[in-house]
């Protein structure tokens, strides 16, 4: 079982993008993504709203997830959102173990 969360930031002037930006550039994402438990942390920018960052955040599992949530990156995370004066708006999402089922499979061109 995955734990997907899908982050929305949202700021004024740009600050979404540059918290991101920054995220990936003090290496701070990357030190996440190395996280035991961590498959995926990738910002994603919505074409129809430039002052939202999408972050896809998945986990293992709500072990992995809770270790990330009490390390100190996670006072570095809301230090940046702080600095970039950012809202936040959270969906969570469980995986599907069973996959794609044939009637949705023919809709996917892989």
């Amino acid at each position: 079982m995955s734990i997907t969360m899908n982050l929305y930031y949202t700021g004024k002037n740009g600050s979404a993008r540059k918290f991101a930006e920054e995220m990936e550039h003090s290496g701070t994402a990357g030190l996440i993504r190395a996280e035991a438990g961590n498959e995926r942390y990738d910002y994603f920018f919505p074409m129809n709203d430039p002052e939202t960052v999408l972050l896809i955040d998945s986990w293992k599992d709500q072990e992995s997830l809770d270790v990330h949530h009490a390390s100190s990156m996670m006072s570095t995370i809301a230090a940046l959102r702080e600095k970039y004066d950012l809202h936040m708006r959270v969906e969570r999402y469980v995986s599907d173990n069973e996959g794609i089922p044939d009637s949705d499979s023919k809709y996917i061109k892989k």
